[in-house]
């Protein structure tokens, strides 16, 4: 499939990057041209940062936001000032099936993405609840509190979207339209999370109580100008090769395993619960 017609130089390909399932870099470019029609329109206009193992994932990896040297002239960036670390950063800008697949054979394991697009950045249209399970909590706990978050937000008619973080969690999106500041929608999240640790002893909703053993923590501090989240769909950099699945909600009540969810599984998987998110963007 790697075949394909491609601005892209293929390099190093049969290079193993996922060394216990033997999974070598043309296979890491075919999963992404296989779920690009599901990933890009999330990824438009967003400034990604890459997670990059360009030696497998067994090896040390690096986060980058600066586009690469050698970056292809046809590849869309955009540069944007850091008022803390006062200077400026190219970031790409991953709006096509070529930068996709340019992105994978750099080894860009991981896509993460902002909250809000380049449009528009100080306003997000994406608020997020990070559902993190300290062991020995595990996704049954998570799935629990999901649910407690999703009964909430549908009170006040808020339709909600819910994936596996790839790793040991679960996250919850809500589209909304672009008017509120990161600090209102900050504070929602947080204020949910509150509500929660009154009515649930599993969860914990402040930064210093995160590895208290047994606790979820719902993470409100993603809601920040600068911040990124695991892009849907998104390689995670670990021995399984698993992926960041969004997640239809009748789903997570069948106790799901993280597992189940990785390169293998994901291309022979027809739906696509997250769809309609773009379309969905509500007002709040």
């Amino acid at each position: 499939m790697v075949e394909r017609l491609t601005k892209v130089r293929f390099t190093n390909l049969n290079k193993i990057i996922f060394p216990l399932e033997k999974i070598p870099k043309k296979q890491i470019i075919e999963y992404y041209i296989r779920v690009a029609p599901k990933i890009l329109s999330i990824l438009f206009n967003r400034a990604i940062v890459l997670n990059r193992f360009p030696d497998g994932v067994d090896k040390k990896g690096f986060y980058e936001k600066n586009a690469p040297k050698g970056t292809p002239s046809w590849v869309k960036k955009v540069r944007i000032y850091s008022k803390t670390r006062k200077n400026h950063t190219n970031y790409i800008l991953c709006n096509d099936l070529d930068t996709l697949i340019w992105l994978a054979n750099l080894t860009a394991l991981e896509l993460h993405i902002p909250l809000s697009t380049i449009n528009n950045r100080e306003k997000p249209d994406f608020i997020f609840f990070d559902i993190d399970p300290e062991p020995p909590a595990s996704m049954k706990e998570a799935t629990t509190v999901s649910l407690l978050i999703k009964e909430k937000l549908d009170k006040i008619g808020l339709k909600s979207y819910i994936k596996t973080s790839g790793k040991k969690g679960l996250h919850i999106l809500v589209p909304i339209k672009p008017k509120l500041s990161f600090k209102q929608t900050k504070k929602f999240v947080h204020e949910i999370g509150l509500q929660l640790t009154k009515e649930n002893s599993l969860v914990v909703s402040e930064l210093s109580e995160t590895k208290k053993p047994g606790k979820i923590f719902v993470d409100y501090l993603q809601n920040s100008l600068g911040r990124t989240i695991s892009s849907p769909y998104s390689l995670r950099a670990n021995s399984k090769a698993l992926v960041s699945t969004p997640l239809e909600w009748n789903e997570i009540k069948k106790e799901i395993k993280p597992s189940e969810f990785n390169i293998h599984s994901i291309v022979k998987r027809d739906k696509d619960p997250w769809k309609d998110i773009l379309k969905n963007k509500q007002d709040f």
